[in-house]
């Protein structure tokens, strides 16, 4: 007995040693003594001319005959008649007509280009709550040091934002040694098939080698995450990807007085209830890993050790994140039932029944792979599983080590000093994807710090922007662009 128990004591010990070297060899992934990037001063005609473009309701549809494209053409005037020197010395193209690449060529033609994208259309106000705004959407007024309106967050303020930073760089005379691409969409919101993937595959069949691709995405979290308490700038090294299924069931109807052992909406709401009650496995390996190695020197000694020996502690780690609804969808290939269709009448039993249930897929899962286990969890060969539209692989997790994201990450130190910067996955879609082909570093970070509550602005009510922080924004893309040269 003492042998075995001195045996137990040995491993303990072990694992404790194990433990204790894993938590004191961590190394910081946080940049120390970064310089403060070059002052920038951002004149008020600059946040006016993100006002005029706010005014302009580049709104885009689903069904884009319900899009109203003159309001795009007086967008594209609009910048036109803004920007003089971009236009006077860049190379300008447009794809379908309102996507806009931007070519600004550099000295060294050996060097990649980088791009730097966004897109310029909004989403439409939700019927019904024009009311509840502070002020209306598309008057782009400031007021109490914001300003209001559709596209201040979601994204017109990147597009003129770079605008301004490569104006600005034109008029010091600036030249870059690398090249420099500007991409900006008319319909990220709807698919960016015209724009992004237009744009993109003119690129590809140029054999364009892309250096580093950077979007909207990522935020700084004031609040910060896992525990922290220090504002946290969050990089996206990829996105999940998206899949909708069709569920169906058909059956021989009648009269409901009269029905079978289970009828199609029986079967059809069993297999959507198998699909909640058998999630996806948490896995830590889909970003999350990489989320915390880079703020494990940054918490408690207890928690360090936590994150430090994901090995052991990933249970107790996914037990944590999955307490909240955004933290669990970091884990996980998400399961959302979001349309159920059947019935004409309350004593009529319906022939078909149909639920659309929307996936999406960590790093790491597959189209393909989802669509099998969703027919192994629901194992009901009566139910028909379909592909609503077309579905897309999550993209692949881009590298930490790149020249590239340790450009972005010395940025964002140089402008907001006092941040912890990481890399994590975003959950939801940017058009970025389509540049997959032209680059592996793709990144998506917008230089904003939004609270959670300030974040369902974003499609929702009351978008708005800081002026300070729209200021920043130039200062940090007209930085970053400085910082992309060698």
């Amino acid at each position: 007995m003492r042998f075995f128990l001195r045996l137990i004591a040995f491993f303990v010990g072990i694992v404790l040693v194990v433990l204790l070297v894993n938590t004191f060899r961590l190394t910081s992934h946080q940049l120390a003594n970064t310089p403060s990037a070059a002052a920038v001063i951002v004149p008020d005609s600059a946040v006016q001319r993100l006002v005029g473009a706010i005014q302009i309701p580049t709104v885009s549809y689903t069904d884009y005959t319900l899009t109203d494209t003159t309001q795009f053409d007086k967008f594209v005037t609009y910048i036109k008649a803004s920007y003089p020197l971009i236009y006077q010395r860049l190379t300008h193209q447009t794809f379908n007509q309102y996507g806009m690449l931007y070519e600004w060529k550099g000295r060294n033609p050996a060097l990649k280009p980088v791009l730097l994208m966004a897109h310029y259309d909004v989403v439409p106000v939700i019927q019904g709550t024009q009311k509840m705004w502070k002020r209306p959407p598309f008057a782009g007024i400031i007021e109490d040091g914001y300003i209001y309106g559709r596209g201040t967050l979601d994204n017109k303020m990147s597009v003129m934002s770079l605008l301004e930073s490569v104006e600005n760089l034109l008029k010091t005379n600036f030249q870059p040694e690398r090249t420099l691409l500007l991409a900006f969409g008319q319909d990220e919101e709807t698919s960016g098939k015209l724009g992004a993937q237009t744009i993109a595959a003119a690129l590809k069949k140029r054999s364009v080698s892309l250096e580093y691709v950077l979007d909207e995405g990522g935020v700084i979290k004031p609040e910060g995450v896992s525990g922290i308490n220090k504002p946290v700038a969050l990089i996206g090294i990829s996105e999940k990807g998206y899949l909708s299924l069709e569920l169906t069931a058909i059956g021989k109807g009648g009269h409901s007085s009269m029905p079978p052992p289970q009828t199609s909406i029986g079967m059809v709401a069993e297999a959507v209830s198998k699909l909640e009650h058998n999630p996806f496995p948490a896995r830590l390996n889909g970003g999350v890993d990489q989320l915390l190695d880079y703020l494990a020197s940054e918490v408690s000694f207890g928690q360090r050790v936590v994150f430090a020996n994901q090995w052991l502690f990933s249970p107790l780690i996914k037990q944590m994140l999955a307490k909240t609804k955004s933290g669990n969808a970091t884990l996980r290939t998400t399961t959302a039932p979001t349309i159920f269709r059947a019935g004409a009448k309350d004593n009529v039993l319906p022939i078909d029944a149909v639920a659309t249930v929307n996936f999406r897929l960590l790093p790491g899962d597959t189209v393909d792979g989802v669509i099998e286990r969703v027919k192994k969890v629901i194992d009901n060969d009566s139910v028909t599983v379909s592909i609503l539209g077309k579905g897309n692989n999550p993209v692949p997790l881009a590298s930490t080590e790149t020249p590239a994201f340790l450009t972005i990450h010395q940025t964002i130190k140089s402008i907001f000093p006092n941040v912890l910067v990481a890399p994590y996955v975003m959950l939801g879609a940017t058009d970025s994807k389509y540049y997959s082909a032209l680059t592996s570093s793709i990144y998506r970070f917008t230089p904003l710090a939004l609270t959670d509550a300030e974040t369902a602005g974003i499609h929702g009510t009351n978008e708005r922007i800081r002026v300070k922080d729209y200021q920043n924004m130039v200062w940090f893309y007209m930085t970053l662009i400085r910082n992309s040269q060698k």
